[in-house]
């Protein structure tokens, strides 16, 4: 089962009903969602934009929908007549949509990209050599992958406040440094058992499952509360996506993946060949967000709307604001 079938699921069960609140209906039902408006700023107009018809799609996560408010509002800043389907019901469904056409841009990760839509098993090392890849390889499905951003919302292991203090480790090779009954954890069930998951990351660690971590010191549990239960200290570890709101929220601490297991998710715009080559600004504007973003600033903005219960929209376009690329 792709990887990202179980990301998309798990972040769905918690935004859901809170998003589908806030927005005009769920999944594709959200084709005319609101654009907050913004003047330009560091992003210009562009006159060669008017009346150029561009439509942004995201999936039906929080991050997502930041990430396609900001795209939506900058495009329509820059001129473009924008249509917002932010809000796309998972993953297939967004990436169907960009194949057929549908959708001209959208937010997405490369080891999504690399694993789930086309097909490859194996990660590659390196953030420039994942993208580059990726890039490449869909180039032949007339999309185009712009350069990658900073951001790397993978899987990782966190610890909470008092086990942080307690045990006084920084890396997950650090772990089996610790006394057995220090070793617990909390995930998912379907990650204990994938071929990528659990086990094999002990074994890459110098762990083994049912005897350096004995099988008691394991809680399977869904997502949605292993993030408190690892706050809460009911275990250790617990498994988290990187730039997950609630680990701000919560005071989580994330553990370095110093061995480099978890494949990388780096984020990247995904945009028609087409429309590209016709308009090269639209790369162009989409281009100026790239550096401002991080892992911390995704976790900021992810907990504006997951702890705070900020509008996507605006989160997006206050921050936007904020950061100079509109006024």
């Amino acid at each position: 089962m792709p990887r990202l079938g179980r990301r998309t699921r798990a972040l769905v069960v918690l935004a859901a009903s809170a998003l589908c609140a806030g927005l005009a209906g769920c999944g594709l039902q959200s084709s005319n969602a609101y654009i907050a408006p913004a003047e330009p700023g560091a992003v210009e107009k562009y006159d060669s934009l008017e009346g150029v018809e561009i439509t942004v799609g995201s999936k039906d996560f929080t991050e997502q929908l930041v990430l396609g408010n900001m795209y939506a509002t900058l495009l329509q800043t820059a001129g473009a007549t924008v249509t917002n389907r932010s809000n796309i019901a998972g993953s297939v469904g967004v990436r169907n949509a960009l194949l057929n056409r549908t959708v001209d841009v959208s937010p997405e990760y490369t080891g999504t990209g690399w694993i789930s839509y086309l097909g490859n098993t194996t990660p590659i090392e390196g953030e420039e050599e994942q993208w580059q890849a990726v890039h490449d390889a869909d180039l032949a499905n007339g999309l185009t992958w712009l350069p990658p951003t900073a951001v790397n919302n993978t899987y990782g292991f966190a610890m909470g406040p008092k086990a942080t203090a307690r045990l006084g480790i920084t890396k997950l090779s650090q772990i089996k440094d610790l006394p057995v009954k220090d070793r617990t954890f909390c995930v998912e069930d379907e990650f204990f058992s994938r071929d990528d998951g659990f086990q094999p990351m002990l074994e890459t660690y110098g762990l083994k499952y049912g005897t350096s971590v004995p099988a008691g010191n394991v809680k399977k549990m869904d997502t949605g509360v292993i993030y408190d239960a690892t706050a809460r200290g009911t275990c250790n570890f617990g498994e988290v996506f990187t730039t997950d709101g609630r680990i701000l929220a919560l005071d989580l601490t994330v553990l370095e993946d110093n061995k480099h297991f978890f494949p990388l998710y780096n984020l990247a715009p995904v945009v028609q060949t087409e429309l590209l080559e016709a308009h090269p600004e639209v790369g162009e504007v989409l281009d100026q967000l790239r550096p401002l973003l991080t892992n911390e600033v995704m976790l900021e903005l992810n907990a504006q709307v997951d702890v705070e219960g900020g509008e996507p929209a605006l989160v997006a376009r206050d921050w936007l604001r904020e950061v100079g690329l509109v006024s």
